[in-house]
């Protein structure tokens, strides 16, 4: 039998995954989406060839529900949903520091839930997506939520418990890489390099080094010990950057940022 996903509240991330979807495989035919917007819909339903409906009415009719809406938006849009989700449906959550436990009480008895924490590069179908079963998950449902986020990057699964971790070092993750090159850019400025020079020297520096971290199977203090000679240049700059807190303060940043997950999830929004 055919299954049919809807995705409601296609933003950003929601567009992300369905294009990616459509890549891997899904027929436009088999994808609904939920938007706020009638023009944008019809902008999706031009670019993809699928069919947006109210979220009611994909509630109806999809066997797998993603909720990619933000997380204040999460009770308002489970209470239009609830009279028409039936227990054979798979809900999947995409909004940060929502818990299975929140969704399943607003939803009929037994409804599986998957807990899903993407990042922004799945819109380049390089992100990372964490997984976390809900009461009433079965293995297959999480085979299912990983075949769909697959499309955009690679799944992790952890226990729900750790969520907000995840939430705090993978969802957020890409912002801190971005303020980080964008300091850099500033400081190759500073040394006087024109900003476009700096701009591609420190992008380029930090695609070589995921990639290397990815494949080389290394350490990452062995990479960095690599870089850096007995006097030189690299470990006077180490030297400052430990001066200046900078460890301490991606420390404090992620459990700032873990914090904020966990007031989420309270409802305090």
């Amino acid at each position: 039998m055919t299954q049919k996903v809807a995705v409601l509240g296609t933003g950003k991330i929601g567009e992300a995954l369905l294009s990616g979807m459509i890549r891997a495989g899904w027929a436009p035919a088999d994808l609904l989406v939920t938007t706020r917007r009638a023009e944008r819909a019809e902008e999706l339903r031009t670019r993809y060839g699928v069919d947006p409906v109210a979220n009611a009415e994909a509630a109806k009719r999809a066997d797998t529900l993603i909720l990619a809406c933000k997380p204040q938006d999460m009770g308002a849009l489970l209470d239009e949903l609830a009279p028409h989700v039936t227990a054979d449906r798979l809900v999947v959550s995409a909004a940060a520091g929502i818990t299975t436990a929140f969704i399943e009480e607003r939803l009929p008895a037994s409804t599986a839930v998957v807990r899903v924490m993407p990042n922004t590069p799945v819109l380049v179908d390089e992100g990372m997506s964490v997984i976390s079963a809900g009461s009433h998950a079965s293995a297959d449902d999480l085979a299912h939520a990983e075949a769909i986020f697959g499309a955009v990057g690679k799944t992790l699964r952890v226990p729900e418990a750790q969520q907000d971790a995840c939430t705090a070092l993978s969802g957020s993750g890409p912002a801190y890489f971005y303020f980080l090159v964008e300091a850099m850019t500033d400081a190759g400025i500073l040394l006087g390099l024109p900003r476009d020079k700096a701009h591609d020297l420190i992008v380029q520096a930090a695609i070589g080094a995921a990639v290397m971290l990815r494949d080389s199977g290394e350490h990452p203090v062995k990479l960095r010990e690599n870089v850096t000679s007995p006097a030189g240049t690299t470990i006077n700059a180490i030297r400052e950057l430990e001066n200046h807190g900078v460890r301490a303060a991606l420390i404090a940043a992620l459990e700032a940022a873990r914090d904020r997950s966990r007031e989420l999830a309270s409802g305090n929004g």
